[in-house]
């Protein structure tokens, strides 16, 4: 890359007006940009931002005389993807020298207008403060890297390295093969192995250096209705339950508990089960229930396989059952096997069912020469480098991650407003951000 080149993408700040322009159609589709799963309340229709994306790139495209190549991708109608792409001076070469900017998603969560102070499908500034659903995650960064690559169609600088960057559909709820696990799959980023890919969807301007994996789960325990005032007649669903998750925990506790590794890539917390739901068959107050599922999540560092906690539960789960009456009750007359009165024996039992959210964790490569060159920039700008991990999940990346990629993560939204009522994200922070992308552009270029 020409000294010019470097010159000009160092000194390059963040274009506020077309920023905001952007910004503020996107949030005034949010609305229709919810997402809570195919066949539900919520199906987002991301074709709505796509076409103010292609509007704001159209006069740097190739067919209009620009540089950028642009493709509209769609597995799912209404539902696109969009790749953009600013080819180096290498890009006819044999092994052309990569990098990528994928993750922003064009989806959002759901709001409640009625719990927001302003209206949350519509711009609204205070200051630095931009307020609305998507600020944060994720239409603040698609606002933020369309803006970056229409300035690099009008700069024109001559890179070694080609660019691309990657706008995806159905990040936040299931939607298979819509968003970019269909890319993949269809050989789409192929040409972006060579080199890292930056995954721009996290928070607080910092390298995120590893996710967990997030397992849901519910345990049914099924037991023997009976008039609460007769306990030694009934096996109450609830307390085999309780009983149950505990000593189930107490196995994922011993079998995986912190290690070195969480310590080396600053994780906030380790892996952790626990019960964040229960329900139980309906019924009076003086009756014992004779079901109830009692339901959660695993949060699993990636140092650890999905398969081996899977395993271990539900062996647990399966020795309990074999031999539940070694389960501690509650005084003389709670019990988990009881006569039936017919010579017999009544048993509690309980059934595992693993749900259909999985997301693996993942752990980047702390020796790629993305995450230096991000700490650097970032320390450069902000004055301070502090990768992070933490046990909240992000979909598919550890997918790619398993596919070749050189995936690195970060985001310049705010974590405290993720999915929040009030979603915002800072203004400042955003042109920081248009500063730390283009001087790692400058840094590979």
């Amino acid at each position: 890359m020409s000294t010019a080149a470097a010159d000009a993408l160092r000194a390059l700040e963040l274009d506020e007006d077309v920023f905001l322009n952007l910004l503020s159609r996107l949030i005034g589709e949010s609305r229709h940009l919810q997402n809570t799963g195919v066949g539900t309340a919520h199906v987002p229709r991301e074709d709505l931002a796509v076409k103010h994306v292609l509007e704001t790139l159209k006069p740097y495209r190739v067919e209009n005389g620009g540089v950028l190549e642009v493709e509209h991708v769609t597995y799912a109608e209404g539902r696109g993807n969009v790749v953009i792409r600013y080819p180096g001076r290498g890009a006819n070469a044999a092994k052309e020298k990569q990098l990528t900017f994928a993750g922003s998603h064009m989806d959002v969560v759901p709001a409640n207008p009625e719990a927001w102070s302003v209206d949350p499908f519509k711009l609204t500034m205070d200051g630095d403060k931009l307020y609305g659903r998507g600020t944060t995650d994720c239409l603040g960064h698609v606002a933020l890297m369309t803006t970056i690559f229409a300035q690099l169609g009008e700069l024109k600088p001559e890179l070694d390295t080609s660019l691309t960057c990657v706008f995806i559909a159905s990040e936040e709820a299931n939607g298979p093969g819509i968003g970019v696990d269909g890319l993949v799959a269809d050989g789409k980023l192929d040409h972006c192995k060579p080199g890292p890919v930056i995954w721009v969807d996290c928070a607080d301007s910092q390298p995120c250096i590893g996710t967990a994996g997030a397992i849901t789960w519910a345990l049914k325990a099924k037991g023997h209705r009976f008039h609460s005032g007769l306990p030694h007649k009934g096996i109450n669903a609830i307390e085999l339950g309780m009983a149950a998750i505990e000593r189930v925990q107490e196995k994922f506790y011993a079998t995986f508990p912190a290690c070195e590794q969480e310590r080396d890539y600053k994780f906030i917390t380790s892996s952790t089960m626990k019960p964040t739901q229960i329900s139980c068959a309906p019924g009076g107050l003086n009756q014992i229930p004779p079901e109830a599922t009692i339901s959660g999540d695993i949060r699993l560092t990636p140092f650890y396989p999905v398969d081996n906690v899977k395993a271990c539960i539900e062996a647990e789960v399966a020795a309990i059952n074999a031999d539940v009456e070694s389960l501690p009750t509650k005084g003389d007359y709670s019990k988990f096997v009881i006569p039936d009165g017919k010579g017999g024996t009544l048993r509690g039992s309980l059934e595992l069912e693993w749900g259909e959210h999985l997301l693996t964790g993942i752990a980047c490569d702390l020796s790629s020469p993305a995450l230096k060159t991000l700490c650097d920039v970032i320390q450069e700008v902000k004055g301070q480098a502090e990768p992070y991990s933490l046990t909240g999940s992000l979909p598919l990346v550890a997918e790619m991650q398993q596919n070749g990629f050189d995936i690195q993560l970060i985001g310049f939204g705010l974590m405290s407003t993720y999915h929040a009522d009030d979603e915002y994200c800072s203004l400042s922070d955003m042109k920081d951000a248009a500063k730390i992308i283009a001087r790692t552009i400058a840094t590979f270029g």
